[in-house]
């Protein structure tokens, strides 16, 4: 008698269940939106018996947590046991509790077809071992993104409408107001806004924020701390010069709510009156112009960024020594000497000083020589002909490339169909593009640019011919600033003991349109 074949068990496949909620509203309940995801889950699961399908005991639940991004700690749990092999299967509840953004489910795509782990959602029937299920989650993703940005745009807009009526919008409550718990609005902490006040008299006082934030360290005071509804604390730290300075300029305090450029009346009471406001930021200007900035940048470097050594072609780097705690010698080095050893370049350094002395009288001095002027004027001629006829080279590239990704990206939705790895190359191909775009806008800038009007001699005239007159009368900060806007590079070169200056021949447009319009005034 023939013996019947034994049925072959079916393969046990591991399913983790996923589960999301964007807010954390309700999530206290006994039974919440997590709970009831899960169980749906379970249930399916249950049905799959018979397949071999089993639950894993393991949760994964996000719970008030965007799906816009992947930044939730129980997804990159998940991602992380399907790394190492646990997990058969994800069950969610609808795919967009796993991601609302296309991009970003792609790549999990990917990583699922690499690990062969499949994906169920439980409302939404397909499977993606098959080209269909692909095609449907594909089309679902993309109108789960919309939504996504739909949302984000009303939620922009009813900020910008709050904020437009003197609303408080939310965020993170600052020093000097508590945030009511029913209404939601900003109301005055009093000690607090004792401090506030206490601050803005010190700097009309002291013009310090060092100062400031050393006498309040020194008396013990900390910044505001605050927990947030999830548990996180912040602040309850030490004051350093970027607190003093939030608080000097917050235009919360001066009782208005500000809105990208533009600032309205508030609900809420004023701390600090108008005239006070202003008076310190006014004087906040003032020392980040000429006063404060002097003290500030006594060592500073006039040709850092723009100095290069001519043997290496790289750029010099900025350092100072301190003799016997009374003289600062500063210096610009090679940086190839200084990570390779002194023997690798010929330039080694050169005493900061002096190269800065020598650049700004030769640039006095074209500005004195009208021979040297017609020759510069030549130069940035060539140049501006040059940099032109490159942006327009690369441009004719980039308009190449992106007709090879468009002719791609046809492809791609048409194999969406068959192809697992249709998402991800679509996603890929749909970012290339983008910075191809993003390219060829700044390309077509620059060629408008250097074609909008060819720098003529009175343009360098007017911004080399007054170099001498006015160089003396700026602050380091706008010396320097001058000097970013004039010259594109300075090459040193040691074995020949030359220095060249390679002009901006659009700053010196620009410079001396102004100076033509400030004749014409």
């Amino acid at each position: 008698m023939k013996k019947r074949p034994e049925s072959k068990a079916p393969t046990r496949i591991r399913c983790a269940i996923y589960t999301r909620k964007s807010t954390e509203e309700g999530l206290e309940q006994e039974f919440n939106s997590l709970d009831a995801q899960r169980e749906s889950g379970e249930a399916y699961i249950a049905s799959q018996k018979n397949e071999g399908w089993v639950c894993l005991p393991d949760r994964y639940d996000d719970g008030g947590f965007t799906g816009g991004n992947m930044d939730r700690p129980a997804l990159k749990r998940l991602m992380a046991d399907i790394e190492a092999g646990k997990v058969d299967c994800i069950v969610v509840y609808k795919v967009d509790r796993l991601s609302r953004s296309l991009i970003d489910f792609a790549r999990m795509m990917e990583i699922f077809e690499r690990k062969k782990v499949s994906f169920v959602s439980v409302t939404q029937q397909f499977n993606t071992t098959q080209s269909m299920g692909r095609l449907t989650l594909n089309i679902l993703l993309s109108f789960a993104q919309f939504e996504r940005e739909i949302i984000s745009e009303r939620t922009r807009d009813k900020i910008a409408a709050a904020r437009r009526k003197g609303k408080w919008s939310g965020g993170r409550s600052v020093i000097g107001y508590d945030v009511d718990p029913v209404t939601k609005k900003l109301v005055v902490n009093r000690d607090e806004a004792e401090l506030v006040r206490e601050i803005f008299g010190l700097y009309r006082a002291k013009r310090s924020l060092l100062d400031i934030a050393r006498e309040l360290n020194g008396r013990g005071l900390r910044t505001k701390a605050v927990r947030t509804s999830k548990g996180a604390a912040y602040g309850g730290r030490e004051w350093d010069k970027p607190a003093v300075l939030k608080v000097l300029t917050n235009i919360l305090y001066r009782g208005r709510v500000r809105y990208k450029a533009e600032t309205f009346a508030g609900e809420h009471e004023a701390i600090v009156d108008d005239a006070l406001w202003a008076k310190v930021n006014e004087m906040l200007r003032h020392n980040g112009r000429d006063g404060g900035m002097v003290a500030r940048n006594k060592f500073g470097a006039l040709l850092k960024g723009l100095i290069h050594c001519g043997p290496c072609g790289l750029s010099m780097g900025h350092t100072m020594t301190n003799k016997n705690g009374t003289r600062v010698y500063r210096y610009y080095v090679c940086y190839k000497a200084q990570k390779q050893g002194w023997d690798s370049c010929p330039c080694r350094s050169l005493p900061a000083e002096q190269i800065e002395k020598f650049v700004v009288e030769q640039i006095r001095s074209i500005g004195r020589d009208p021979a040297l002027l017609s020759l510069t004027l030549a130069k940035c001629r060539e140049q501006l002909t040059a940099q032109r006829m490159a942006a327009e080279a690369e441009l004719s590239a980039v308009e190449r490339e992106m007709a090879r990704l468009q002719a791609d990206l046809a492809r791609a939705a048409r194999n969406a169909a068959s192809d697992a790895h249709a998402a991800a190359r679509l996603a890929d191909l749909h970012e290339k593009v983008k910075a191809c775009e993003e390219r060829a806008a700044a390309l077509n800038q620059k060629i408008a640019e250097t074609s909008a009007g060819e720098i003529t001699k009175a343009d360098v005239d007017a911004a080399l011919g007054e170099f001498d007159g006015v160089w003396s009368r700026l602050t380091p900060k706008e010396q320097a600033r001058l000097m970013r806007m004039l010259v594109q590079r300075v090459d040193y070169d040691a074995t020949k003991g030359s220095v060249s200056i390679t002009f901006h021949p659009l700053g010196l447009r620009s410079i001396g349109q102004r100076g033509h319009e400030e004749e014409a005034a």
